[in-house]
């Protein structure tokens, strides 16, 4: 794991709108001048992250079981695995940045603010213990500080104040 790096998970059920409100928290905490890395869970089988046709994508139907993709200025890597990865396995290679968001991973065992829309249900998935606050359009009896919708901004503020230092 990469421990000098504070790590948040957000979760919550399918359709709450988690993706919209973590690139929205992204935005801010990067105007705020933080680095940050994030991952995205997919929980199925099967993703494409080559364009076919393309070299990478020739190569790897060719049979190479890891890929990397090197440019001037980006690089992106992509293999086969014979298991999941856990969350710490995947950062394990993350460096210089100040912050990882994870979208998923709620058995992660790491801090996690989850994202609670009415229409989609009212019943927490997120573990208590871990639970830092709730996003929410709906007032939820919990132990923790809740955030309407579009408080984006406010939950940059938290996360800076508890896992960030202004750099100097």
């Amino acid at each position: 794991m990469t421990p000098s790096i504070p790590m948040i998970t957000f979760i919550a059920k399918s359709g709450s709108g988690k993706t919209t409100f973590m690139e929205k928290v992204i935005a801010e905490l990067c105007s705020r001048g933080y680095r940050l890395a994030t991952v995205k869970h997919h929980s199925h089988s099967g993703f494409e992250i080559d364009q076919p046709g393309k070299d990478s994508w020739r190569q790897a139907r060719a049979g190479s079981r890891h890929v990397i993709i090197a440019a001037p200025d980006k690089i992106a890597s992509y293999r086969l695995l014979e298991h999941e990865l856990t969350l710490d396995e995947v950062v394990l290679e993350v460096r210089d940045v100040d912050l990882i968001l994870v979208e998923g991973y709620r058995s992660a065992g790491k801090p996690t603010i989850e994202i609670l829309r009415a229409e989609v249900g009212l019943e927490l998935i997120s573990k208590p213990e871990l639970l830092l606050a709730l996003v929410t359009d709906t007032l939820v009896t919990a132990a923790v500080p809740q955030f309407g919708l579009d408080d984006h901004s406010q939950v940059a503020d938290m996360i800076e104040s508890r896992f960030l230092k202004l750099k100097t």
